[in-house]
């Protein structure tokens, strides 16, 4: 059945983080949810919920734990117990009890930015020490994509002195889409393994697949891997369910796991049980035809930002996403040129009234550069393009 990801709904309205964090006369496309409406099966199942009238405390079924198992089989071969899934209130969540998990305190966590901002964070939540192995930025004319340094990343294991107890990464990549291969990823853990690091893999935007993308979990490489590995997946981004707060730990080495369930208890963590609800109608494949659908109408969002980007705002290069609703904005030759005098964000924001991330947030490589949101109707993104084309040219 069609679905109309092209309805703009009125969401100022709302208690949206997205939509009343600006006045309104500013386009939001920056905090990464869509102004799409969930899924059908996904609103029926909180529906049903509602209807019945009691929201009293729930816990995780086996059957929810049943339900990830067999879409990670489903979608990739990948074959655990479901006993091995672990819920928690959300991926941020998740990452930073890996952390706790994995590191003594002291030790170090290694990161690659530009990357998601909590990333960032986690070291001070924690009691660690901060190491970094940045992304080469390559710039292709308007075009602009990242590579891993292989030699840099294993030289930021153990950096300062200090034993790297955990690398969190990022796949597929926030903020620059990249979704990385089999080769990639193999590498990754192999230079992993052989210093003794514990890898936890965030991969919320595993099933934002643009353009015939294939994702692969890092775990699924092979035994020896998932079993020094945390993998944390969500319904939230791709069936636009992050305010319900529902995510999971897939975790296949026992004593791992065991030692994670425990500081799941320790931290009291309780699940939000219409989370619950959504995430087993997500995940349970009533939800794929939508999927495949909003895939297609993000991919073609994405072409036509790039295409934008490239004919009509000149001196911006911008990433093209494999996975994700979320391109990255390179503005730094503006910055150089003096276009613009500010903070790029601070530019668009107070010259178009377009609200997009500031790159500087996303950490080393994202000064001069900003994070733009484009799972929106089309028109919107359209709108904000318009108005940020008419600042340049003012400029």
């Amino acid at each position: 059945m069609p679905y109309h990801f092209d309805l703009v709904i009125d969401r100022r309205s709302t208690n949206s983080n997205k939509w009343r964090k600006y006045p309104p006369d500013v386009l939001p496309l920056w905090v990464a949810d869509m102004d799409f409406q969930a899924p059908p099966a996904v609103l029926a199942a909180l529906q049903s919920s509602l209807v019945h009238g009691v929201l009293g405390y729930e816990s995780p079924t086996n059957r929810l734990r049943e339900v990830v198992a067999e879409r990670m089989q489903r979608l990739y071969g990948w074959q655990f117990q479901p006993d091995m899934v672990v819920p928690v209130p959300g991926v941020i969540s998740g990452f930073n009890l890996a952390a706790r998990v994995a590191c003594q305190p002291g030790e170090g966590l290694l990161i690659q930015p530009p990357v998601y901002p909590p990333f960032l964070g986690v070291h001070k939540n924690i009691g660690l020490t901060h190491q970094v192995a940045p992304l080469t930025k390559i710039k292709d004319g308007s075009r602009l994509r990242f590579e891993i340094d292989f030699d840099h990343f294993e030289a930021a294991i153990d950096s300062g002195g200090t034993k790297t107890g955990m690398f969190l990464l990022c796949h597929p990549h926030n903020p620059t889409g990249q979704v990385y291969d089999r080769k990639t990823l193999t590498r990754l853990a192999d230079i992993c393994l052989r210093h003794g690091v514990l890898i936890c893999s965030d991969e919320i935007h595993s099933e934002l697949l643009l353009d015939g993308a294939s994702h692969t979990p890092l775990a699924s490489l092979a035994a020896e891997i998932a079993a020094r590995s945390i993998t944390l997946v969500s319904p939230s981004k791709t069936f636009n369910v992050a305010g319900l707060n529902c995510a999971f730990a897939i975790i296949t080495d026992k004593t791992l796991h065991d030692r994670y369930c425990q500081e799941v208890e320790r931290q009291t963590f309780h699940m939000n049980s219409l989370g619950l609800a959504a995430a087993q109608a997500a995940f349970s494949g009533e939800c794929d035809d939508w999927l495949v659908e909003l895939n297609l109408y993000l991919t073609a969002n994405r072409d036509e930002l790039v295409e934008q980007i490239s004919s009509r705002l000149p001196g911006i290069s911008v990433s093209v996403p494999q996975a994700t609703y979320l391109a990255w904005l390179d503005c730094s030759d503006l910055v150089a040129s003096g276009r613009i005098k500010t903070s790029p964000f601070q530019f668009f924001l107070e010259k178009a009234r377009v609200a997009l991330n500031d790159g500087a947030l996303f950490g080393e490589g994202g000064q001069g550069c900003v994070r733009l949101n484009f799972g929106c109707p089309r028109s919107t993104m359209q709108s904000a393009l318009e108005r940020m084309q008419a600042a340049l040219a003012e400029s």
